[in-house]
């Protein structure tokens, strides 16, 4: 595992993603704050993004590719039984809904990553639930992330608690490295990769280290499916779905958040 000590920032680089990590969060709870019955995702991103500009930041998702397709959002927010990756747009929320704020931030080189779910008004206690669960899984793979520990560590904690609850633990995404670039080495998955999903080494954990862990969460199966878009992932039975992240460095006892 010698390879992966390039993964390890120093203390003047982790201040640096910190900065940016500072702005995914503030953004973040600036479009939180905006939720409401009325509101269309289109402003919240209009929100977020005049914040992250504003601050000296670049939005991260903005003209990232995958293959031939380019994101054009600030932030990806997901409704519902969107997953993940969901596109702002002109519907307006309504009360009931649950949507899941995305954001990354660039800033003098360094990047940071998060999201958050929140609640339209009044939801179903099962949803409100799924959130609480989620989020609570978020914040206990966070405690694994500690020098000495394993990757799976993370995974697995995170793994058991949500499936003790019933919950679908989304396989095809997963959470990942991120310091000078968005997306780095290694995967994090929030699961236990079986004998037929490799690609997720099981590294043994470094102070210094710097992931985005984020759980996707489904109240039911945990398939999903790409929309018609190219861009949203759904679940494959159109029932909830949940995703907190943060951005954090492995330290000796556990990991520092720096989504904050």
């Amino acid at each position: 595992m010698a390879g992966f000590n390039g993964m390890i920032k120093s203390e003047e680089q982790i201040a640096k993603m910190r900065e940016s990590a500072h702005l995914v969060a503030q953004a973040i709870e600036l479009a939180g704050a905006m939720v409401a019955p009325g509101v269309n995702t289109l402003d919240l991103n209009e929100a977020a993004e005049k914040f992250i500009v504003e601050n000296g930041g670049y939005p991260a998702f903005k003209g990232y590719k995958v293959g031939s397709q380019t994101y054009q959002f600030a932030a990806c927010i997901s409704t519902n039984d969107a997953v993940v990756h969901g596109l702002p747009n002109a519907t307006p929320l309504k009360e009931g809904d649950i949507v899941s704020i995305d954001i990354g931030v660039e800033k003098d080189g360094w990047y940071g990553d998060g999201a958050w779910t929140f609640a339209v008004g009044a939801i179903p206690a099962a949803w409100t639930k799924l959130m609480q669960v989620t989020r609570e899984s978020l914040l206990m793979g966070v405690a694994q992330a500690r020098e000495g520990a394993y990757l799976y560590d993370i995974s697995r904690t995170i793994q058991d608690y949500c499936e003790a609850h019933g919950y679908g633990v989304v396989r095809e995404l997963v959470g990942h490295g991120i310091g000078r670039h968005l997306h780095e080495d290694p995967q994090v998955p929030n699961f236990v990769p079986g004998r037929f999903e490799g690609g997720f080494p099981n590294i043994e954990l470094k102070e210094g280290m710097t992931f985005a862990i984020e759980p996707m969460i489904n109240l039911g199966t945990a398939r999903v499916k790409t929309a018609k878009d190219k861009w949203t992932v759904l679940t494959a039975d159109g029932k909830p779905s949940a995703h907190y992240e943060h951005t954090i460095v492995v330290r000796k006892d556990h990991g520092e958040i720096l989504t904050k």
